[in-house]
C-alpha cells in the first residue's frame, strides 16, 4: 500500500467525544477512557476520505492528515 495521508491525534487535546471513531471505525478506535486511538496511521485514499470525517467532526481539532 502506497500511504498518501498519515493520521496524527494529539492525545493533549482529545476529550473523547468519540465522533471519529464512529465515523471511521476502520482508521480509529477508543481507549479504556474513550478517548482517541488512531489505528490506521498511514492511510490510502480510501481510508483518507474516512479519516477526514474523523478530523473535520472532531470538536476539538484534535486529529489532522499529513501528506
Amino acid at each position: 500500500m502506497i500511504a498518501l495521508a498519515r493520521v496524527r491525534v494529539d492525545a493533549e487535546k482529545c476529550v473523547g467525544h468519540g465522533r471519529c471513531y464512529v465515523l471511521a471505525p476502520e482508521v480509529f478506535e477508543e481507549d479504556e477512557r474513550g478517548h482517541c486511538i488512531v489505528i490506521e496511521e498511514d492511510v490510502s485514499e480510501a481510508l483518507a476520505d474516512e479519516a477526514r470525517k474523523g478530523e473535520r467532526n472532531c470538536p476539538e481539532g484534535a486529529i489532522r492528515l499529513e501528506r
